[in-house]
């Protein structure tokens, strides 16, 4: 039987280059679609040559798309925004562009449609995030039935944007937290690949939504306090008040600059906590048996420890 051929949209992200991995070590050939593929070159490094192909995209110009899928047998979208800017909104990212790769799988009879969007998704939120991920999820359904979504909670690993960046603010003496006690379930992105890898094998799974959650539940100051222990800090956690906390992003999201929390994000951190509902299938579900986080970030956060790789040069 030849490879099957993936399109995978957003490959080049931090999902991206683990799935790409995963994939191709099962003999898929691999597209990738990316803004920047003079920047993704690497990809291509881990595979044997001719598995993987970079194509460049915009969001003003889908037809590459349609061409990628057209020659594929299965579809796989990462694409996401974690805050709008003036060219990227929630909407026309997290919902139009997956009712075009639905059409186009529909149109191109996919076998398979992946679709990953985010614990949380609900279309009565007051966020903005979480509810253009459920109009997402819906319209990919909507226009194309072989769709099968994936829910990640909070995604963890050596390039995050979560365990990293707090690592970085162990800079200040205080680190300030909004709602301290919201609790998420965060998860190795090793495991997330996995999951979708795992999807794409399943039978009688089209239509169905899968939470991808690791395997404890934590607060928001608890990881924080681990993430300090692992990188041997001690800091002064605050928790800001959430009406402090909207303020002030209301204002640094008139800023250019990539905010550190924006007003959505407040929304998100007043709602229902990130974890596995209990609603739909799971980790569990697909085999997997996924690692525990808390262990796992030591691998990387060792940087930030004294003497580290970011450490001052002294």
């Amino acid at each position: 039987m030849k490879n099957q051929i993936c399109t995978i949209l957003g490959g080049g992200g931090f999902i991206g280059r683990y799935l790409v991995r995963n994939l191709t070590k099962k003999n898929y050939r691999c597209i990738i679609s990316t803004r920047k593929p003079f920047q993704k070159g690497y990809l291509k490094t881990q595979a044997t040559p001719g598995s993987i192909e970079l194509i460049e995209w915009s969001f003003n110009n889908l037809s590459v798309i349609e061409e990628s899928i057209k020659n594929s047998d299965i579809v796989i979208n990462l694409i996401g925004i974690l805050f709008e800017t003036r060219k990227q909104k929630f909407y026309n990212i997290h919902s139009d562009i997956p009712k075009v790769i639905a059409q186009l799988c529909s149109k191109y009879k996919i076998k398979k449609f992946v679709h990953v969007s985010a614990i949380g998704a609900n279309q009565n939120s007051k966020s903005l995030y979480q509810k253009s991920k459920f109009k997402g999820e819906d319209e990919a359904k909507k226009y194309f039935e072989n769709t099968v979504i994936i829910r990640p909670s909070v995604v963890c690993g050596a390039e995050d944007n979560f365990t990293n960046l707090f690592s970085k603010l162990s800079i200040l003496p205080v680190i300030p937290l909004v709602n301290k006690n919201y609790k998420f379930q965060p998860v190795l992105v090793s495991d997330v690949a996995d999951s979708i890898s795992k999807a794409l094998e399943t039978k009688d799974n089209l239509g169905k939504i899968y939470e991808i959650g690791g395997p404890k539940v934590i607060s928001f100051e608890e990881m924080i306090k681990v993430i300090l222990e692992t990188i041997n800090k001690k800091r002064f956690i605050l928790e800001m008040p959430m009406a402090m906390a909207k303020f002030q992003s209301s204002i640094t999201d008139l800023l250019p600059l990539p905010p550190l929390l924006t007003r959505d994000q407040c929304e998100i951190l007043s709602e229902a906590d990130n974890i596995v509902s209990g609603n739909n299938l799971t980790i569990n579900d697909l085999g997997i048996k996924p690692l525990d986080v808390q262990e796992e970030m030591k691998k990387w956060l060792w940087r930030y420890k004294d003497g580290g790789q970011f450490a001052k040069a002294k």
